[in-house]
């Protein structure tokens, strides 16, 4: 099994909050195709990324799926989706295996 996590921002460039309905819409679309979806929205985790101007700070959401496999190709097309959703340079989805206990 796979634990794939998304890491989405909870502004865009300008600081503005995303509206609910961009993360409402990513969970229909996940669950509809992996059977459910864990969001962590309440209390955003928080990102620090170095840069040539020092460090930037982000509030980020995740959002997580359970697969058997990983579908590569479908992950970088929904990925390039998301960065143009969130008008981003990367979002980042990775996957960890893991065993069910």
């Amino acid at each position: 099994m796979y634990l794939i996590e998304i890491l989405l921002p909870v502004r865009d460039n300008g600081g503005r909050p995303f509206a609910a309905e961009t993360y409402q819409r990513l969970r229909d679309e996940l669950t509809e195709r992996y059977g459910g979806v864990t969001a962590f929205t309440r209390a955003p985790a928080e990102g620090e990324i170095k840069a040539s101007t020092g460090k930037v700070l982000d509030d980020i959401v995740v959002i997580e799926v359970m697969t058997g496999t990983i579908e590569r190709h479908w992950w970088k097309q929904y990925r390039e989706s998301l960065e143009r959703t969130f008008k981003q340079d990367e979002i980042v989805i990775r996957a960890t295996a893991f065993e069910k206990l």
